[in-house]
């Protein structure tokens, strides 16, 4: 997840992408109503509703919503989504995922929101992503401390961790022959004591704790070889997945799969079988449990 401060002057884009706010916002506030005006009738004394054929005015005003602070069948969108709104409205710079690659995982959420998202990286795209998830939880694992006290600052219900990655750019193939051991495709022990020099075990708790729905990995940086690499953000985001009690399926998504690392490991540790699309370069993974006594092999034939 690149924090560089790089533009899209492309107003249209602008347009688009804050259409498919308004659009969740829209869905959000009627399904709210809905569900209000459902729960306030009572089935036993409801008659059959006969249609209008020409209402007039006092028809008209009589069905209308009186929307005082007193009522309670109005509902106003939550100041969070409000707020995610004005800053895309505003702001000169955009998430640096393209429509069509916001869209692949915007769509998963519709389906399965409000879920559990972990996102490897805290960039301009994080507060989209937090208000896509509205009521789920949505965690930001970022390594630079300064980028996160900035974002902080201007967005302080975005929850972030600092997270530490000691390997490199430089060291991805020798880290890709240590994927291939046992001790890094057993599946089934608690990834916080794994033996795999991949595994990532000094992350937060929480990481380890909650049960993930979806996750993404847009982050360490991993743009140069002395940069931190994703090859253990690749690897830990696929043994989470892998070691779900629950049987269900985990979305897992990787950005800027146009890259070496990226590419490699993404096939290799969330596998090709598992692939579901690529749109652009971002990946998407549906990874089931292996915890389910089927004895899965670690990647699909």
């Amino acid at each position: 997840m690149s924090r560089s401060p790089k533009t899209y002057p492309s107003f249209n884009y602008k347009l688009l992408l804050l259409g498919v706010f308004l659009a969740f916002v829209v869905l959000f506030v009627l399904r709210s109503s809905f569900s209000s005006s459902d729960s306030n009738q009572n089935p036993s004394t409801i008659s059959p509703k006969v249609p209008l054929l020409n209402p007039s005015a006092k028809d008209l005003s009589s069905t209308s919503t009186d929307c005082s602070p007193s009522t309670t069948g109005c509902n106003k969108i939550p100041s969070s989504l409000a707020q995610t709104i004005i800053h895309y409205t505003t702001s000169t710079i955009t998430p640096q995922q393209t429509l069509k690659e916001i869209s692949v995982t915007a769509k998963i959420l519709d389906q399965k929101s409000p879920c559990n998202f972990l996102v490897f990286g805290l960039g301009h795209d994080s507060l989209m992503w937090s208000a896509l998830n509205h009521g789920g939880r949505t965690i930001f694992l970022e390594e630079d401390e300064s980028w996160i006290e900035q974002i902080r600052r201007r967005f302080p219900t975005l929850e972030s961790y600092h997270v530490t990655y000691n390997s490199k750019v430089n060291e991805a193939d020798n880290l890709m022959d240590v994927g291939k051991g046992p001790e890094c495709t057993a599946v089934g022990s608690d990834i916080k004591y794994s033996m795999c020099q991949l595994a990532l075990k000094g992350l937060p708790s929480e990481v380890y704790d909650i049960k993930w729905d979806l996750i993404m990995v847009d982050a360490p940086t991993g743009y140069h070889d002395e940069a931190p690499g994703r090859m253990s953000a690749i690897y830990t985001a696929g043994m989470i997945a892998r070691n779900k009690e629950e049987g269900e399926t985990t979305h897992v998504f990787v950005h800027d799969v146009n890259r070496v690392v990226e590419d490699k490991f993404s096939m290799s540790f969330l596998c090709k079988g598992y692939m579901q699309k690529q749109e652009g370069r971002l990946r998407h993974f549906t990874i089931p449990s292996h915890r389910d006594g089927s004895s899965r092999p670690f990647c699909p034939e």
